[in-house]
């Protein structure tokens, strides 16, 4: 009985004085100094739509051009009492979701992102314009608890879960106005300006008066936004309806006006800017007119 026991305490003694090395194909390694300059490689959550449905999306994601780390149906089926989410690409690894990128001084978001993508048909032409279609609830039922783990598990920033159109706006319109940011922002996930911040900075004004185009865009580079002084006038107003998808979705013409620039700043008061002293030289007026529409693609590029 004794001898057992004493050869059980070795067996454990063993394995404590172990551990932190491995051994792997041909030689081994040594965990047991761990670097304090050290972080996680994912930063950020991009999200995306499809503009498809779930066969194609799941064909064209799964292809070699473009990629995706989840994949969220508009009725995600059940497994033991949860929403079943597709997991296309490993976390570790890079997808092909965001393409040419930037957000807060960062290009080439695939490297230090997940990317979501939503199972949604985009938007149709209508005589009254573009009409974005809604997302379903238990798609965004299965969404939050997703972007809650990711979020505690990689200490990913409120400001850093953007939409695909925050960080490409010339070229992007994802996930779109009908996006629910407000409700994320109410179960404690993603940005979103308090309401009496935002009152209080109008100071009564009409919410549509318009303002220097020069004021809000410095806003936006400091909250995160690509600004630079090679933008058109197009490409401004195509940047500032992407904030306003984003934040103020009731209208995103892309127009400077008082309440744009309030939601801007209460933004940046809340959760700081990546960047102070932005400036941004004067450029022609906006032309009053909705945005431009870049190409619908059948997919998100890579």
């Amino acid at each position: 009985m004794k001898r057992g026991v004493w050869l059980l305490l070795t067996l454990l003694l063993a394995g404590c004085g172990s551990g932190g090395l491995q051994q792997r194909q041909g030689y081994s390694v040594d965990t047991r100094h761990a670097a304090l300059g050290a972080r996680p490689r994912i930063k950020s959550v991009v999200i995306h739509y499809t503009a498809e449905d779930l066969p194609s999306s799941l064909a064209t994601l799964t292809d070699n051009a473009v990629s995706v780390h989840y994949l969220i149906p508009a009725h995600p089926s059940r497994h033991r009492g949860t929403p079943l989410i597709l997991q296309l690409v490993p976390e570790e690894q890079l997808a092909w979701h965001a393409g040419a990128s930037y957000w807060r001084g960062a290009t080439r978001l695939n490297d230090t992102s997940v990317g979501v993508e939503l199972v949604n048909a985009g938007y149709r032409y209508t005589p009254q314009g573009r009409q974005f279609y809604p997302f379903a609830p238990q798609q965004i039922d299965a969404l939050l608890p997703l972007l809650r783990d990711l979020t505690q598990r990689y200490g990913i920033e409120p400001q850093n879960i953007v939409g695909h159109s925050d960080i490409a706006p010339q070229r992007k319109q994802d996930p779109g106005p009908r996006f629910p940011w407000a409700q994320l922002a109410a179960q404690g996930i993603g940005a979103w300006p308090e309401g009496s911040r935002v009152k209080a900075l109008l100071q009564e004004r009409d919410p549509h008066q318009p303002v220097e185009q020069e004021a809000l865009l410095a806003l936006l580079a400091c909250y995160g936004y690509q600004v630079d002084a090679a933008l058109t006038p197009t490409e401004r107003q195509n940047l500032i309806a992407a904030f306003q998808m984003h934040f103020r979705p009731a209208d995103y013409r892309g127009l400077a006006d008082a309440e744009t620039l309030a939601i801007a700043q209460a933004l940046v008061e809340k959760y700081g800017g990546w960047k102070r002293h932005v400036t941004v030289p004067r450029g022609k007026p906006s032309t009053g007119q909705p945005p431009a529409v870049a190409r619908r693609d059948r997919h998100p590029d890579g």
